[in-house]
């Protein structure tokens, strides 16, 4: 297939979110006390809310900046491209990079709200659902056909998750965040029946659970004193163990139509990940007495799970092993993994380079996001303007170019000191 035909909707890309966020869906007599973006002496723009200050972190929203300034450092909404947090200029960056539609995880909440879970539920409930009326009723709506609403769940109330998640897909949402490992967030695990109110209304209204890394809000590190480049390499590592907690839970045998999302996991590993489940049944079924049906447990995993990858060249090769009706495109916008607005040249030259046909080229940039999320964006988009080249010619002469946007340019080794100084410190704080 010819680069500029492809048809690219992204399944994981991320908010940086507007300050004006609660200004329309929050009821007054929660405004005072919800979430504020407060603009720092040091430039840059944290989130405020109630003890909690949370940031920017410089590898969050980096797209169309140099690599120099990549990091872990508190960013303002100056230093970052617009369409990080505007939806109209972030419209027009995708169409620079050729990308149809996206799926927008959150931010400053945490990938699964776990930040407004507080003493008070009705307060907590008030800003989960504020923020999925903002993100599906604003962001969303103010485009049409060009992003995949995605919400927020009650994560400290598996009852009213239940309630939110079927309130949302009556607004057509059927895509819902959640952590990959509720344990370390201080929630039942998968294997319990707690979460079966949540299973429940996922089956009903056809919505996806997308279990993101990094969601539990723990990241396999080797020591504090590890260079970044150890977290960043094990980030996916999260969801190989989440994927065999729900393999092996008595989920899939339960609510036989569940989908479950592993996203930002990549692909590469999930033939020998599939090759263990099923040596694992096969050596040990009689005594932990799992049963499948008469399915190995490989293809059960391809009934419920849809995998994700950026560039992957591997997980392209292996793609048949993995399933290809269980594998999704993603662009990773604006986060350091992200090639945009280059995407198409990279993820063409993989799927050419491993001679990927016209079909499964269809199936993986955008026929199996539409199916497994119930999004049709040629409802609104003529699929004649939705190719990768119509796009970027309705975005002639929008800037892409890389450019520095740091008030301040911060030497690689004090990144580093401060970056094991932080993480030292939160190993201590673990400690106590």
């Amino acid at each position: 297939m010819n680069r500029d035909d492809m048809i690219l909707i992204s399944v994981d890309d991320h908010i940086i979110e507007p300050p004006d966020l609660f200004a329309n869906h929050l009821p007054d007599r929660y405004k005072k006390d919800a979430p504020r973006l407060v603009h720092r002496e040091d430039g840059s723009d944290v989130w405020q809310f109630r003890d909690n200050s949370i940031g920017n972190a410089a590898l969050n929203a980096v797209a169309g900046r140099p690599k120099e300034e990549y990091g872990m450092d508190p960013q303002g909404l100056e230093e970052i491209r617009p369409g990080c947090y505007d939806v109209d200029e972030r419209v027009a960056d995708m169409n620079a990079g050729g990308v149809l539609a996206q799926m927008n995880f959150p931010s400053f909440p945490g990938f699964s709200a776990r930040l407004f879970a507080t003493e008070d539920s009705d307060f907590s409930l008030a800003l989960v659902r504020a923020y999925n009326d903002w993100h599906i009723d604003e962001w969303c709506a103010a485009h049409p056909g060009r992003f995949i609403p995605m919400a927020l769940p009650a994560i400290w109330d598996a009852e009213l998750c239940a309630q939110e998640i079927r309130r949302v897909a009556e607004k057509g949402c059927h895509s819902l965040t959640f952590p990959e490992n509720p344990v370390p967030l201080g929630y039942p695990s998968f294997h319990t029946e707690y979460w079966d109110p949540v299973w429940r209304a996922l089956t009903d209204c056809g919505t996806v659970m997308n279990l993101h890394i990094g969601s539990s809000g723990r990241l396999a590190v080797t020591a504090p004193d590890a260079p970044p480049d150890v977290m960043i390499t094990l980030q996916p590592i999260n969801l190989v163990q989440a994927a065999a907690d729900l393999m092996w839970s008595r989920v899939l045998k339960e609510y036989p139509t569940i989908k479950i999302a592993l996203s930002e996991g990549g692909t590469g590993w999930i033939p020998y990940f599939l090759e263990r489940l099923d040596r694992t049944y096969e050596m040990h079924a009689t005594w932990t007495l799992q049963d499948f049906g008469g399915k190995l447990p490989s293809e059960v995993f391809r009934e419920h799970f849809l995998t994700c990858f950026i560039s992957d060249p591997i997980g392209v090769r292996l793609r048949n092993e993995i399933g290809i009706d269980n594998i999704c495109w993603e662009a990773d916008y604006p986060h350091s993994d992200s090639m945009w607005p280059n995407a198409p040249e990279q993820l063409h030259e993989v799927l050419t380079a491993n001679s990927v046909t016209d079909d499964e080229t269809d199936k993986m940039t955008h026929g199996n996001a539409m199916r497994w999320y119930s999004f049709d964006p040629f409802a609104h988009i003529p699929r004649a303007q939705a190719t990768v080249g119509a796009l970027r010619r309705a975005a002639e002469g929008h800037d892409v170019s890389v450019k520095s946007r740091s008030r301040q340019v911060i030497a690689p080794a004090e990144k580093l000191a401060t970056y094991r100084k932080k993480a030292q410190a939160a190993l201590a704080a673990a400690e106590q």
